[in-house]
């Protein structure tokens, strides 16, 4: 069985939420957590928590919201934490620089506070970071927090400064793509400190790329690493399977 650590699941991308799950455990893949980090997706989610025993989440506000989180958004959002034990991380939050810095400052403030409010209570966090490694390497370092990376794409330097840091690395469909230069650094970097995802409905991996990201592809991800170091597609499930429970808490 696989374990998709990192996908989204809404009305507004999938007709049948029911049929998607079934795909996906067909493909054994199971069970499956969603990042909701919209105050619209975390509500969503909740719905999907509740109806589906595999269905888990990891929530938390996107530095996309940076500009629109209020402190009383943060306090609703500790209340959800602790409301149930379906949700097993914090996330996905961070930094995002990539369309301009205009509002720097309110990302890092945000995800400051998300930092520490994992701290507080004990959660895995979900780091989603991109042209933005340094700040968030600096910021990840005043707190006593680990959890994924979520789609990692950085360079081996990087890739072992966050595993130094107690960070497992999120490996998804760019790994499949052919002049992927992630495929260079996952080859060096162990299988114990790597976990699958999707990021559907984004980022579908070859040879699927052009259609709709479902969670049901992790196979395809999980054969790219295998054939990248080796080893049988059995042993990168039955690790990265054992990576993301010990992370999450997940039996």
């Amino acid at each position: 069985m696989f374990i998709d650590t990192h996908c989204h699941l809404s009305v507004d991308d999938y007709e049948n939420i029911d049929q998607i799950l079934s795909e996906n455990r067909e493909a054994k893949v199971s069970p499956i957590i969603i990042s909701g980090c919209t105050k619209k997706d975390i509500l969503e989610s909740f719905e999907y928590a509740n109806r589906y025993s595999d269905v888990f989440l990891t929530i938390g506000y996107h530095p996309s919201e940076a500009n629109s989180i209020t402190d009383d958004d943060l306090v609703l959002l500790e209340k959800q934490l602790t409301s149930t034990s379906k949700i097993v991380g914090l996330g996905e939050i961070g930094l995002d620089y990539y369309y301009g810095k205009e509002n720097k400052d309110l990302q890092l403030q945000l995800f400051e506070k998300q930092l520490a409010l994992a701290e507080k209570l004990g959660l895995p966090v979900v780091i989603h970071s991109r042209d933005a490694t340094l700040d968030t390497i600096q910021l990840l370092k005043k707190y006593s927090v680990s959890g994924v990376i979520h789609c990692f794409s950085g360079s081996l330097e990087t890739a072992q400064e966050y595993i130094k840091m107690g960070f497992s690395l999120g490996i998804g469909g760019v790994v499949t793509f052919k002049n992927s230069k992630l495929r260079e650094v996952v080859a060096q970097i162990p299988l114990e400190n790597i976990v699958l995802e999707t990021d559907s409905p984004y980022l579908t991996p070859d040879p699927f790329r052009g259609k709709k990201n479902s969670s049901k592809y992790i196979p395809y991800i999980a054969l790219a690493i295998a054939e990248n170091k080796n080893i049988s597609i059995d042993e990168v499930a039955s690790i990265t399977t054992e990576n993301a429970k010990k992370i999450f808490y997940i039996d």
